[in-house]
């Protein structure tokens, strides 16, 4: 799994939904819950540009993924530009239909703002929503309620010139993939 050393078995992969990071990940790093295996790193973004993120960051395939502290203000300053919120915001739900987090788009932009280049390098932010069922239980077992606010974990990645945003299923791939077919030239 690239530069990291995770001990994980050879042909594991770590493709988690956006319900994994928020619950599996996310909640228990908030919670100061243990995770196994505890592959993902904490990691101060902003001083950070995104292509700086190998070896920083847990990376599978493209996609660059860490836990960092929530910033409040939109000043997601890096040394040669910035982040900028492009204004969407979604719910993560789980599997009951409860939702558990926000999932925040950004995009990352070269130079100083009004002259800066928008990049390809796009990050998704996840945040624990702020009704936690967790802080009943944490209640019930006598800690404090924990601040959710804290933490984010992100999911970082640069699209491709041609990509709209969306993933295709492998299966779409293939069925696409057969367009080619006239120009494979089969022996007689």
């Amino acid at each position: 799994m690239g530069d990291n050393n995770v001990n994980l078995p050879p042909g594991f992969r770590f493709y988690p939904t956006d319900e994994e990071l928020v619950v599996h990940f996310l909640h228990r790093k908030a919670t100061l819950l243990p995770c196994h295996p505890d592959i993902i790193p904490d990691l101060d973004l902003y001083p950070h540009d995104p292509w700086e993120l190998n070896g920083k960051a847990l990376v599978e395939g493209n996609k660059w993924y860490f836990y960092s502290r929530r910033t409040q203000n939109s000043n997601r300053i890096t040394s040669n530009g910035y982040w900028k919120p492009m204004g969407i915001e979604e719910p993560v739900m789980n599997s009951n239909g409860k939702k558990v987090g926000i999932k925040k788009h950004l995009v990352f932009y070269v130079g100083e703002a009004p002259s800066s280049v928008k990049t390809n390098w796009i990050m998704h932010e996840y945040r624990l929503s702020d009704t936690g069922s967790s802080s009943r239980s944490s209640k019930r077992s006598g800690h404090p309620k924990m601040d959710y606010s804290k933490w984010v974990i992100c999911r970082v990645y640069e699209r491709d010139e041609d990509d709209d945003g969306t993933q295709l299923s492998f299966l779409d791939e293939v069925y696409l993939s057969l367009d080619d077919l006239d120009e494979i030239s089969l022996p007689n």
